[in-house]
């Protein structure tokens, strides 16, 4: 085969073979047996999630475009996939495409080289020859592409906030799914997966920040004890892009996104727990009283990664302490309509439509839940005695009714009535 022409992923009616399934020893191309089996026409769930947690993950990105398909939720054929929109270009243009634009034009500064390494192993040719072969024009095609798919993604459901480190997660889908394909499964990932990131606002990605410290307290009290002290924003950066912005090697990333997508949201946490946990020595050796240096560590992840080891732990972790039994009462304060609660269980039976209406009654929450806060500080401004009583009572009524009746109806002349009260209590 002519290898100039592998700088995108071959097409879906290649086989193992094509793609230089030649190089894979016999344990591999039993494992791939098994995996393709699993991926038929009715496909058996249980057995691929528990080979893409298996050591060396889904094993080769051929049968990975089978694989991950199945684990979003549906099976891809290439024609009229769930959340393709042949006509996108047409839509109205989105609110962030031009922030889109900026940061693809910085895209794909580790994985065309580390991609290319990952197909010269498998076919044994020369990584020189390969990285030669990846010329301006086909990167910029890449580019492209990748503008496309994200653009399309948002124009089709333009109530996704984009946020930056969704270009890392698509690149991958990219490279894998091909351009044709990645747009389906992008969709379903965006609104089912990922929803928390891509609203609004940061409060829902910050909520499952707050479960960090609930996990690393019931596996090392003592090393929860000595991060007490610095906020767990240090792992917003690699969760909230699914470490794709952080692992360059494109052979480990897309073994990891075998195990993520294998399981529910909530595993991302576990996932960085254990690397908090695997560093336990090196964070004793900073004084818990220097919180901006340990932040400073946490915030980058460890090279190398062991991932397998570190897969391993994390299902360990995960199957002591499942989230309902997590202590602070943690899991209770996450929102029922969060991705970390509404992928537990069967959840790959939802469909686009069920994100959306996630996605709707969690921007519900969120303005809820600004009204009180809004409410609160409000309280706190005119908390002289006269005056805080018939206040509480306001805000307790307007708490009541915002749970109870429409918000957005309710809510303007709730606050006019609050605002008129307190001018005539500040009279």
């Amino acid at each position: 085969m002519d290898h100039t022409n592998t700088s995108f992923p071959p097409s879906r009616s290649a086989t193992l073979k094509d793609v230089g399934g030649r190089g894979l020893s016999p344990a591999a191309r039993a494992k791939v047996d098994r995996i393709l089996n699993a991926c038929q026409e009715r496909p058996d769930i249980e057995a691929l999630v528990q080979l893409a947690i298996s050591k060396h993950g889904l094993v080769h990105d051929e049968v990975r475009r089978k694989a991950w398909p199945i684990l979003l939720g549906y099976s891809s054929n290439g024609v009229s996939s769930p959340g393709h929109n042949a006509d996108w270009h047409d839509l109205p243009r989105h609110k962030d495409e031009d922030q889109v634009r900026l940061d693809v034009d910085r895209s794909f500064i580790y994985y065309p080289k580390s991609w290319y390494y990952s197909i010269c192993h498998d076919r044994l040719y020369r990584l020189v020859d390969l990285i030669a072969d990846e010329t301006d024009r086909q990167l910029d095609r890449r580019k492209k592409e990748l503008s496309a798919v994200i653009t399309q993604v948002l124009r089709t459901h333009p109530m996704l906030s984009y946020f930056q480190g969704f270009h890392d997660i698509v690149q991958v889908f990219l490279l894998v799914l091909g351009a044709d394909d990645a747009p389906a499964s992008v969709s379903r990932l965006s609104l089912l997966r990922i929803r928390d990131f891509m609203l609004p606002s940061l409060s829902a990605s910050l909520a499952h920040l707050r479960l960090l410290p609930s996990i690393l307290q019931a596996e090392d009290a003592s090393l929860c004890h000595h991060l007490s002290q610095t906020q767990p924003f240090f792992a917003l950066a690699a969760t909230i892009c699914l470490y794709a912005h952080d692992i360059e090697e494109y052979g480990d990333i897309a073994r990891l996104f075998d195990f993520l997508l294998a399981h529910g949201a909530v595993v991302s946490l576990y996932f960085f727990a254990v690397i908090v946990l695997s560093r336990r020595e090196e964070l004793f050796d900073i004084p818990a009283d220097e919180p901006e240096m340990l932040h400073s560590v946490l915030s980058k992840l460890p090279k190398p990664l062991d991932l397998e080891a570190l897969i391993s732990d994390t299902m360990s972790l995960y199957g002591r302490y499942p989230p309902e039994s997590l202590p602070f009462r943690a899991w209770s304060k996450i929102s029922p309509f969060s991705v970390l609660k509404t992928t537990q269980g069967n959840f790959r039976q939802q469909t686009l439509s069920d994100g959306v209406g996630l996605f709707e009654k969690q921007v519900a929450q969120l303005h809820r839940e600004q009204l009180l806060e809004h409410a609160k500080a409000t309280l706190w401004k005119y908390r002289r005695p006269s005056r805080r009583v018939g206040l509480v009572i306001f805000v307790g009524v307007m708490a009541f009714c915002l749970r109870r009746y429409d918000y957005e109806s309710y809510a303007t002349s709730a606050f006019q009535r609050l605002l008129a009260y307190l001018r005539i209590m500040g009279r």
